[in-house]
C-alpha cells in the first residue's frame, strides 16, 4: 500500500469496487419503500428524520471506501476479504433500517442497534485498511493514523449512543455531533497532513456510477406505480402516462446530472474534493427520495394512502427540486461560478414543478401531474442543450487555467 499514483491514465472503476456498490442497492431499496410506508401512514416527520438517519449512514461509508479505494486499492487477498467484510456490515446496516423507520414513526426510542452495529462492522473493516495503510506508506503515515483515529473515536460515540434512551430531538443533536467527529479526520489528514493520492477522474466515475445505483430506485417507483395502475385500471392512458413520467423523470435526471465534466475541475483543483464528497449525499438523499415519491403515488393510486393528492406529489415534486438545485450547487463550488443561464433554468423549473402541484390542488389525475414533473429536468436538459454546454467547457477552461 505504497499509494497509486494520482496521475494514473486509463484508471477506471475495478470489478471488486463494483459488487461493492451492489451492496448499496439493498439498502437504498429498504430505505425507500420504508420512507415510503412511513408517508402513506402520514407520519411525514418521522419518515423524513429515518430517511436522514439511514442516509448519512450508507452514504458516509460509501464515500470513505471509495476515497480509500482510490489511494490504496491493492486488490491483494487481504484487501479483498477486509471489502468482503465491508460488505457484510452494509448488509446488517440495511437489515436493521425497519427498525430503526419504526421505531421513530411511533415515538419512542429510537432503535438504531442493528444499524449502528452494522455501520461499525463496516468502520472496523476501513480503520484496519488505513492502519495498514499507515505501515505500508510511511510518507503518508500521519494521515493514514489520523483518518484511523477518528473513525475509531466515531465508532465509540455510536455504539454509546445506542444506550441513551431519550427523544428523538436528543437523538438527532447526538448524531449530528458525532456527524462532525467523522468528517474531522478527512479534513484534518487531507488539508494539514499531506492528504493521501486518489485519483480525481476515478473518484468522479464512481461517483457518476454511484448516482446511477441511486437512480434504480427511480425504476423501481416508476414500476411500483405503474403496476399500482395497472392493478386498478388495466391498461389504459393513465397507464402510459406514469410509464412514461416516471421513466422520463429517471432518464432527465440521469441527463442533467452529467452536464458538467468534473473530473478534469476535480483534477485542476484538488482543494474542492470536500465540497465535491458531501454535496453528493445531498444528490444521492434527492435522488432515492424521489424513488420513494413516486413510491408514494403507487399508494395513493391503490388507495392505501392517509396522504392527499398534493401532499402525495409534493413527495416527488421537492426531491426533484432539492435534486436539481443541488447539480447546480455542485456546478457553482466545482467552478466558483453561477451564470445567469442557472438562474433562469432553476425559474423555469420551479414553474414546471409548481404547475404540478397547482393541477393536483385542482384535482387533475395523479398519472397527468407525475408527468408534468417529468418536465423539470427537461428544462435543464434543453437548456445545455442549447446553450449550457459552451458555458460548461468555458468554466472548465476557465479553472484549469487559473490552476
Amino acid at each position: 500500500m505504497a499509494g497509486r499514483d494520482p496521475h494514473e491514465s486509463n484508471r477506471a472503476a475495478t470489478p471488486l469496487e463494483l459488487l461493492f456498490d451492489l451492496t448499496f442497492v439493498v439498502a437504498f431499496g429498504i430505505s425507500a419503500s420504508q420512507v415510503a410506508h412511513a408517508l402513506a401512514g402520514a407520519h411525514v416527520a418521522a419518515g423524513l428524520a429515518a430517511f436522514a438517519f439511514a442516509m448519512f449512514a450508507v452514504c458516509w461509508a460509501w464515500i470513505n471506501f471509495s476515497w480509500f479505494a482510490s489511494a490504496y486499492d491493492t486488490d491483494d487477498w487481504i484487501y479483498r476479504l477486509t471489502t468482503m467484510l465491508q460488505m457484510v456490515g452494509v448488509i446488517v446496516l440495511a437489515l436493521g433500517l425497519p427498525q430503526l423507520y419504526s421505531s421513530i414513526e411511533h415515538g419512542g426510542h429510537v432503535d438504531n442497534r442493528v444499524v449502528v452495529a452494522g455501520y461499525v462492522v463496516m468502520r472496523t473493516a476501513m480503520v484496519a485498511q488505513w492502519l495498514r495503510a499507515a505501515r505500508q506508506d510511511p510518507p503518508r503515515r500521519r494521515a493514514c493514523l489520523t483518518y484511523a483515529l477518528w473513525i475509531t473515536v466515531a465508532q465509540i460515540g455510536w455504539v454509546a449512543a445506542i444506550f441513551v434512551h431519550t427523544s428523538v430531538l436528543v437523538t438527532a443533536a447526538i448524531v449530528l455531533t458525532l456527524v462532525l467527529v467523522e468528517m474531522l479526520g478527512p479534513l484534518i489528514a487531507e488539508t494539514r497532513q499531506g492528504g493521501t493520492p486518489w485519483h480525481a477522474h476515478h473518484i468522479v466515475e464512481r461517483y457518476g456510477l454511484f448516482t446511477i445505483i441511486a437512480l434504480g430506485e427511480g425504476v423501481v417507483g416508476t414500476v411500483a406505480s405503474l403496476s399500482a395502475v395497472v392493478g386498478e385500471q388495466g391498461w389504459s392512458v393513465e397507464a402510459v402516462f406514469v410509464g412514461v413520467a416516471g421513466t422520463g423523470l429517471t432518464f432527465g435526471m440521469w441527463w442533467t446530472y452529467f452536464v458538467l465534466p468534473q473530473a478534469d475541475i476535480l483534477h485542476a483543483r484538488r482543494e474542492r474534493s470536500f465540497w465535491f464528497g458531501y454535496l453528493h449525499i445531498l444528490v444521492y438523499a434527492s435522488i432515492v427520495a424521489t424513488g420513494a415519491g413516486l413510491h408514494a403515488a403507487a399508494y395513493y393510486i391503490e388507495h392505501h394512502t392517509e396522504l392527499g393528492s398534493v401532499a402525495t406529489v409534493l413527495s416527488v415534486v421537492i426531491p426533484v427540486g432539492v435534486y436539481i438545485v443541488m447539480v447546480y450547487a455542485l456546478y457553482a463550488v466545482m467552478t466558483h461560478n453561477s451564470p445567469v443561464l442557472h438562474v433562469l433554468l432553476l425559474a423555469g423549473v420551479a414553474a414546471v414543478l409548481g404547475l404540478a402541484v397547482l393541477l393536483a390542488a385542482n384535482g387533475i389525475s395523479m398519472a397527468t401531474c407525475l408527468l408534468v414533473v417529468t418536465l423539470a429536468p427537461v428544462v435543464s436538459v434543453v437548456g445545455y442543450e442549447l446553450r449550457g454546454h459552451r458555458h460548461a467547457a468555458r468554466a472548465v477552461a476557465r479553472t484549469g487555467s487559473e490552476a
